[in-house]
């Protein structure tokens, strides 16, 4: 079936500004890549690494610690990291709870591979065991905090955002031990050898100057303040805070020095040439996961380039839903949508496409048809995002394949399954 396919995109070959697709093999299928800062992936070893300027990132799974053998294409949101000194918690931007806290510097091997983490201990004088920042956030809009942590004598730690007026979510705990969030509403991901990636989202009253803090916690559930004694050589290792606008936690950002850091947008784009496309019929194909279950729309589209006529495959503000449609001469024509059980696993889809016979198949199975409509003309790219410059497609991409025929039922039921 895939002899069939005029432009397949399977990520792996790359260089800067460029994402090689399989097909065709004279290289129009390749899509250019632009992002205007480095930007970090999962390497295939399972450690961080920075990534160039415009260079893609071919990031690779982590399950339970443990590297997958095949990467995703990874495309992300500008964003920044607000916390300074995100690998050194013994820099003044950071603080203490009391003079009975030690940060020994550098003392294990992070995620990236580095001795670069740091290890708090409390020495039993004080009552407590936590780093802090004091950071200043907006009114009515998501912040996610995170950070790596490993256990050391001590088993969970606790996050918290205090000191603003209206937070929500403002103490959360981990279990370090067995990967779980034991109290709140958070996330925890194993990063292998013994790290977390532990993660929550919140949202402030009022425009204001508070602090984030990181607590070697006494237990999982409610005591992030140990007595003195119980504090007495309590101590986690942890590397990598990071603090940004956005409800849910995106790729690790570092902030080596006293100044925010910003990861600029991936752009990736304009694969094709109107002798890859059949304005006729034809399939597009995506294997996909999104970063949440629902939110503002992302797209990738074959178009005209000009956003007059298009096929979009989408995810939009409705919670786990995968919708497509079909645009000819700037009208409505065909269209459909079908609920996941969780967009933000991958997911196989395909939009078939041919004179009044329009069908939607996800995962192995027809979930929508429309049987009246034209199809586009003048269809001339591939690209991940609506076709005409906006509502750029932000997530994972393990395959994407452009089919210059209408598939039968049972290749679309083999291609998605």
């Amino acid at each position: 079936m895939y002899d069939k396919a005029s432009i397949a995109l399977i990520p792996s070959g790359y260089k800067s500004s460029e994402l090689y697709s399989v097909l065709p093999a004279n290289g129009d299928g390749d899509f250019e890549h632009i992002r205007t800062s480095t930007a970090t992936r999962v390497n295939k070893d399972g450690l961080i690494e920075s990534v160039a300027i415009d260079t893609p990132r071919l990031d690779y799974p982590l399950n339970n610690g443990v590297v997958g053998d095949c990467p995703h294409l990874l495309l992300e949101p500008q964003r920044e990291n607000i916390l300074l000194y995100s690998e050194d918690i013994s820099n003044s931007a950071w603080t203490t709870f009391a003079s009975g806290e030690t940060i020994v510097s550098n003392s294990v091997v992070s995620p990236n591979g580095t001795q670069t983490a740091d290890t708090l201990e409390g020495d039993g004088s004080a009552t407590s065991v936590y780093v802090r920042q004091n950071i200043t956030l907006n009114t009515s809009v998501d912040y996610t905090f995170s950070v790596f942590a490993k256990k050391g004598t001590n088993n969970f730690i606790a996050l918290s955002a205090e000191g603003f007026t209206g937070v929500t979510n403002t103490l959360v705990f981990f279990d370090l031990d067995n990967g779980t969030v034991t109290s709140g509403t958070a996330d925890i991901e194993d990063y292998g050898n013994g790290w977390f990636r532990c993660s929550y989202k919140v949202t402030i009253g009022t425009d204001g100057t508070g602090r984030f803090l990181v607590f070697a916690a006494y237990n999982g559930t409610t005591r992030a303040f140990p007595s003195t004694s119980e504090a007495s050589g309590q101590n986690i290792y942890l590397w990598g805070a990071q603090a940004e606008q956005g409800s849910y936690k995106t790729s690790y950002i570092h902030t080596p020095t006293n100044a925010t850091e910003t990861r600029s947008a991936d752009i990736c784009n304009d694969a094709g040439t109107s002798a890859e496309f059949n304005d006729s019929e034809g399939v597009l194909f995506a294997e996909i996961a999104s970063f949440v279950s629902s939110g503002t729309s992302r797209r990738i589209a074959i178009s005209d380039g000009d956003f007059t006529d298009r096929i979009e495959i989408l995810y939009g503000a409705a919670t786990n839903r995968i919708d497509y449609q079909v645009i000819s001469n700037n009208v409505f024509q065909a269209g459909g949508f079908h609920t996941v059980t969780d967009v933000t696993d991958f997911n196989k889809v395909a939009v078939k496409y041919k004179q009044d016979d329009f069908a939607l198949w996800i995962n192995g199975v027809e979930v929508s048809t429309d049987d009246n409509g034209n199809t586009p003309t003048g269809l001339n790219t591939l690209r991940f995002e609506d076709g005409g410059g906006g509502n750029d497609f932000y997530g994972k991409c393990k395959q994407l394949i452009v089919f210059n025929e209408a598939l039968s039922d049972s290749e679309l039921q083999t291609l998605t399954s």
